[in-house]
């Protein structure tokens, strides 16, 4: 995996938005989820993805982080990107959204040290889908730069990840603002939900 460090001016941004007073408030378990549509990515190549069709199938995790290309979110990504075949295994699908641009999720989605064409990211540049999900965006920080040394310029989404039934009604909510989870932990906690989903089943 390549170095997933993240530039001080960076690990600051995150920390700040971290740390913002939750002026809004997650939807919480037992909520129906809101249905959404978006421009989205697998292995490079873009496609509208709807979590109405993705329920059809199972369980999906909808897992919302701020910016590709940065330490804790290459590390989400590489890390459902490894367990992704335990994922199926629970009959659950997962999809990325964070407010980077199509462009930028093509080659992320497709990056063999991160999601490695192993499941899609979502674009919500406006953070309208976060909203819905009760999420608030911290505004995008002059100067950022991304692993690579690529510019940063859209907003982020704070880290908050959603186990949704195939009922469509919200089962978890994992966030890193409020239950201070490492970014592979939202791997982990939420792959064990979907496996005790599946063993119930």
């Amino acid at each position: 995996m390549k170095n997933c460090r993240v530039g001080s001016m960076v690990a600051v941004a995150f920390a700040a938005l971290l740390a913002a007073p939750m002026a809004w408030a997650a939807l919480k378990p037992g909520t129906a989820a809101p249905a959404f549509t978006a421009e989205a990515s697998l292995a490079g190549h873009d496609f509208t993805f709807s979590l109405k069709n993705a329920l059809k199938h199972g369980p999906v995790v909808v897992y919302f982080y701020p910016s590709a290309y940065t330490g804790g979110c290459d590390l989400e990504a590489h890390t459902f990107a490894t367990d992704k075949a335990k994922f199926v295994a629970a009959g659950a699908t997962i999809i990325g959204v964070s407010a980077d641009s199509i462009r930028r999720l093509n080659t992320f989605s497709s990056d063999p040290n991160y999601c490695a064409g192993k499941f899609p990211v979502a674009s919500d540049p406006h953070g309208r889908i976060a909203a819905s999900y009760g999420l608030k965006m911290a505004g995008a920080q002059p100067g950022l730069t991304d692993v690579r040394g690529v510019a940063i310029r859209h907003a982020f989404i704070p880290r908050t990840t959603f186990v949704i039934g195939r009922d469509g009604r919200i089962v978890a909510v994992l966030s890193t603002a409020t239950d201070h989870l490492r970014p592979d932990q939202h791997v982990t906690e939420s792959l064990s939900i979907v496996q005790r989903m599946h063993r119930a089943h």
